[in-house]
């Protein structure tokens, strides 16, 4: 069988003590949790020892969690049973390191695939460990101000009036994509300091390729304007998006909890909510002035346009 093996990591500004008791009672998990975000509605039961925890969701598929050992305020084991989309099994663990103000937190999984899915091992790892980091994102937010910071709406056949754009393309890193991203938007901002008469919506963000084995990613971040410049500086682009149907994830919260509505949106894409409209790469749309707005009401809709 398969081998998949994801470790991920995050600091917390906690004790441990405060980290670990939101760890081994399972009545907690249904708050932070990467997965049940995605669909709220899942079907959770936890066993009145808060040891065993048991979920059954259209989209989240089914299975069974159980701590089987505990080291207080240290470590936490656990086995995870998967019941559908396939039946598998799984060791999880968090480790805990705290020096009384912060705790680094190491969440692990240890799991096989079906046989019949060898070729999608590293892409699995890929994927779950995105999980890992939304949900050690979560909780990070949980544990210190004792809730999320990241609200999910769907919309579902919504428009896109469509643009012209004036961006900067850029491949780099997937783990470097939040930094690169804000040196482009802030060279985008000062070109266009002189020329506020010419924006003509919300900034976007273009996704043109994602490549999850590997961690990388292409994207253009843009400004629609009513007419393009005479000419652009070194390093900028121009294009268009087409106005279009859309299928979007409305996210509320800081923009580093955007993993989120992506995962959302491909959850929906692999469910078959929606049909793509080929040609017209996903986006996100800003939809209020960060500059403006406290990062826990900042508003973003991940678009993707369909038939």
């Amino acid at each position: 069988m398969p081998k998949m093996n994801i470790s991920r990591s995050i600091t917390i500004d906690a004790p441990a003590e405060k980290v670990f008791s939101k760890l081994n009672d399972l009545n907690h998990w249904t708050t932070w949790s990467p997965w049940l975000i995605l669909e709220p509605e899942t079907k959770v039961t936890v066993r009145e020892d808060a040891k065993h925890y048991e979920w059954e969701g259209e989209r989240t598929g089914s299975g069974q969690m159980t701590i089987t050992s505990e080291k207080e305020n240290e470590e936490l084991q656990l086995d995870l049973l998967f019941l559908k989309p396939w039946k598998s099994k799984a060791k999880v663990g968090f480790k805990l390191k705290g020096n009384g103000v912060t705790t680094h937190v190491t969440w692990t999984m240890e799991s096989s695939m079906p046989f019949f899915m060898f070729f999608m091992t590293k892409m699995m790892e890929a994927f779950v460990g995105m999980d890992y980091e939304r949900g050690l994102k979560l909780l990070k937010d949980y544990v210190e101000d004792g809730k999320v910071h990241s609200a999910l709406e769907i919309e579902k056949n919504g428009s896109y009036p469509g643009c012209t754009y004036v961006g900067i393309t850029t491949d780099c890193k997937i783990v470097d994509l939040a930094d690169a991203m804000t040196k482009d938007f802030d060279r985008l901002w000062e070109y266009m300091g002189d020329k506020k008469d010419l924006i003509a919506g919300n900034p976007i963000s273009i996704y043109h390729k994602w490549k999850f084995v590997k961690g990388t990613a292409q994207y253009t971040v843009a400004v629609p304007v009513n007419r393009l410049p005479e000419s652009l500086p070194g390093g900028f682009v121009s294009g268009g998006i087409p106005a279009t149907t859309v299928y979007s994830a409305i996210h509320t919260g800081p923009y580093e909890h955007l993993g989120n509505a992506w995962s959302l949106m491909a959850n929906l894409q692999r469910s078959k909510a929606f049909k793509n409209r080929k040609g017209i790469h996903p986006f996100e749309e800003y939809l209020n002035d960060p500059s403006e707005t406290d990062p826990k009401s900042l508003k973003t809709a991940v678009r993707f346009a369909v038939k």
